[in-house]
């Protein structure tokens, strides 16, 4: 079900900044492999270290609990995503690149999860809607013309449309690259933000 992860010989000593992003990137990567198919109720910190190769201490020193590994997947899609040092991308640029994060395997996985989850666990649907939606929402709002704030919310909706359903239902597969393009611009057109060229 995991992904195999190659173990290297270890070196003794503490990892470097590098190895922890790495280590940090397995777990994630192993965690939202087994919430999407388990679901988050459903799975252990046990499974999760076993099958991610390291020891349930270190799950608590990089991520504390089993919400907190949850809420650190959405982070880490919506930060390659916004690219927060990256506040000079462009409005397109940033709708193209919202299409296709938000339309990946992992992330309509994610999403599925949490609709499922959030009557059990209100308080993981509200922290969720905050580190993604919300997020999502304010860089757009950040790349608009000043006081057209309700724009972002009706382009954010746009970016998900009628094809993010069909996702989260198994019915149509992640958009290609030109595909994505497409979508972003008919979305950024039928706001009157740029025109809707190929």
């Amino acid at each position: 079900m995991a992904a195999e992860h190659a173990q290297a010989p270890r070196k003794r000593g503490r990892p470097t900044e590098a190895e922890r992003a790495q280590r940090r990137d397995d777990i994630l990567d192993v965690a939202v492999q087994l919430f999407t198919a388990r679901g988050f109720h459903q799975v252990t910190l046990d499974e999760i270290a076993a099958e991610a190769h390291v020891t349930k201490r270190t799950i608590y020193a990089y991520f504390g609990d089993r919400t907190e590994i949850f809420l650190a997947s959405v982070e880490r899609l919506r930060d390659r995503t916004v690219h927060r040092d990256d506040a000079g991308s462009s409005l397109d640029e940033l709708a193209v690149t919202m299409v296709r994060a938000l339309h990946s395997d992992e992330a309509i996985g994610l999403h599925r999860l949490m609709i499922i989850e959030a009557a059990a666990f209100p308080e993981l649907a509200r922290r969720f809607y905050d580190e993604g939606p919300r997020a999502y929402i304010a860089a757009l709002r950040d790349r608009i013309p000043e006081g057209q704030d309700a724009t972002a919310s009706a382009l954010f909706a746009l970016l998900l449309g009628e094809p993010h359903r069909q996702r989260l239902l198994g019915l149509a597969p992640a958009p290609s690259e030109a595909t994505a393009r497409r979508h972003a611009r008919a979305a950024l057109a039928q706001l009157g933000l740029s025109p809707a060229t190929p």
